[in-house]
């Protein structure tokens, strides 16, 4: 029997927002750290990943799979259930999305401050007079 996926995996001000490097959509690193374990059900996806709607985590699933990153494997027995699993090709990812996290962590302070920068309101540009 394998373990739930922890609720509070991820942080609410998770560097994964913050950081410029992308795999993918918002979610899909994200979600491949989640499948890093083994397979996941739709429901388990959604613990840890508390903001995600049921149409985001469905395109950003489909997208992975579409890549070749996820397989979706539906099950008939005994009731029906539907699990999605890292491909080999999704687990080469692994390494890099603990890079680009490892990068997040240790430029935390300057990507905040960088972005806090841009959001403050800026003063008019006054026209030049000549």
């Amino acid at each position: 029997m394998r373990t739930s996926l922890d609720p509070e995996m991820f942080d609410p001000v998770c560097p994964s927002d913050l950081t410029p490097i992308r795999f993918g959509d918002k979610w899909a690193g994200m979600l491949l750290r989640c499948l890093e374990h083994g397979p996941r059900r739709f429901s388990e996806l959604r613990v840890p990943l508390r903001g995600i709607s049921a149409k985001a985590l469905t395109k950003s699933l489909r997208s992975l799979e579409r890549d070749g990153l996820v397989t979706r494997r539906a099950h008939a027995e005994p009731t029906r259930r539907v699990e999605y699993e890292l491909t080999a090709l999704g687990r080469s990812l692994l390494q890099p999305i603990a890079a680009a996290c490892a990068w997040a962590r240790e430029h935390w302070d300057e990507l905040l401050d960088a972005r806090e920068a841009s959001s403050l309101p800026t003063r008019p540009v006054q026209p030049v007079r000549g």
